[in-house]
């Protein structure tokens, strides 16, 4: 490691990217083109069961709720099954229960798989994650984390195209739609992951003390930038945009769409260089810049009086989020170490926290007051985050006792 104008370089900064990494992007890119397709459907189909709109809400709740609530025991699944097969089979059964989704007569059945669903989902995600950080040397997970969020980006840019012509056949088409990419997405896991190492050889590093990592001000400053990133992102950006291009734009739903798709591209194309700034210049500036960058963009968007304004700030966001995507979850490898679960599950947990509770308090402030109110919700989290993030150690190639 070698040190210089306050930067930190890594022998294998600059190294190819280990073939699970890769692996774990395209298996990634099955997965979101599914759920791309899904996402715009799931409501009308929910509604065809003559429920109201609170019974399509609980029913996209469902699914985060379960991760919610399964996320912190995943850990120890992984722990005794491997990274490998958790996460095989949390894409089946996220596979089953949305096939099942599309031959479904009632509404209680349709809620009960799309909780299913969630449970496979944390499943998968946490042990995604797991077995990305174990497989990329510190000097390389920022990349890692760009490269297998970019698999996710493209997939959901291309799935709800695909959905489209597909609801105009069915709206039950785009459920085994869904689980066809996910048997695709088992299936080059099965295939081109590499075998599993023996339990000896996957523990030959001693692993971080879960007590050790909680007091790192790493993981401190990644969980707490996790849950800003799901409230405001995932939560008030997603719940509450498409109501201000409608209500206080006066535009069409689909330049919502639109717009989020712009967003994605520069979102996209920002995710190499982010990550190659994470693992070269550090995580530590990573974050205190882009989630700085990230409140005062939250706190703009309600003031614009115009698409192509709202898009603009939407695309510069999406450049900061490309930073938030990669520099949190590299710092949670850094604390916890490789093949360490439960700290990557209980990371995992804050963002599904955020994305839960940030559209209801949002709501709640946009209904009491206005919509500066509700997105200063997540702008004052956003510098929460960055401010924290002042408190991670500047070298961050010290020694772990340092760090605390």
């Amino acid at each position: 490691m070698t040190f210089s104008l306050g930067r930190f370089s890594h022998p294998d900064a600059s190294a190819r990217l280990p073939r699970d990494v890769i692996v774990l992007g395209v298996i990634a890119f099955f997965v979101m083109v599914g759920f791309g397709v899904v996402v715009p459907v799931l409501p009308v189909f929910v509604r065809s069961f003559n429920v109201g709109y609170t019974e399509v809400g609980a029913v996209v709740a469902a699914f985060a709720l379960m991760r919610l609530l399964v996320t912190p025991f995943v850990g120890r699944l992984i722990d005794r099954g491997g990274e490998r097969t958790v996460l095989a089979i949390g894409i089946g059964i996220v596979a089953v229960s949305s096939g099942l989704v599309g031959v479904a007569q009632s509404y209680p059945e349709l809620l009960l798989l799309r909780g299913a669903g969630g449970i496979g989902s944390a499943m998968f995600s946490v042990s995604a994650m797991t077995l990305l950080l174990g497989s990329a040397s510190e000097g390389q997970r920022g990349r890692a984390m760009g490269f297998y969020q970019g698999g996710f980006l493209i997939g959901g840019m291309a799935g709800p195209a695909v959905g489209g012509v597909l609801a105009a056949i069915s709206l039950r088409a785009p459920f085994f739609f869904y689980a066809g990419t996910l048997l695709l997405a088992g299936l080059v896991g099965l295939f081109l992951l590499q075998p599993p190492r023996s339990r000896v050889e996957r523990h030959d590093t001693p692993r971080v003390p879960l007590g050790t990592v909680l007091r790192d001000r790493r993981f401190i400053a990644a969980c707490l930038a996790n849950f800003a990133q799901g409230w405001g992102s995932m939560g008030v950006r997603s719940a509450l945009i498409p109501v201000l291009v409608v209500e206080l734009l006066h535009e069409t739903p689909t330049w919502t769409g639109i717009a989020f798709a712009i967003a994605a591209v520069a979102q996209t194309i920002a995710l190499g260089p982010a990550g190659r700034f994470v693992d070269t210049i550090g995580r530590r500036p990573a974050i205190i810049a882009a989630y700085s960058a990230g409140a005062v963009l939250l706190m703009a968007i309600p003031f614009v009086n115009s698409l192509w304004l709202l898009i603009v700030l939407l695309c510069l966001y999406g450049v900061a989020a490309a930073f938030m995507g990669t520099a949190p979850a590299a710092s949670v490898g850094d604390a916890a170490g490789p093949r360490n679960a439960t700290p990557v599950a209980l990371f995992s947990a804050f963002s599904d926290a955020g994305a839960i509770v940030g559209p209801l308090v949002a709501g709640a402030l946009l209904d009491a007051f206005s919509y500066p109110a509700a997105f200063a919700s997540a702008a004052v989290l956003m510098a929460a985050a960055a401010l924290y993030g002042l408190r991670m150690p500047r070298a961050e190639a010290s020694t772990r006792a340092g760090m605390r």
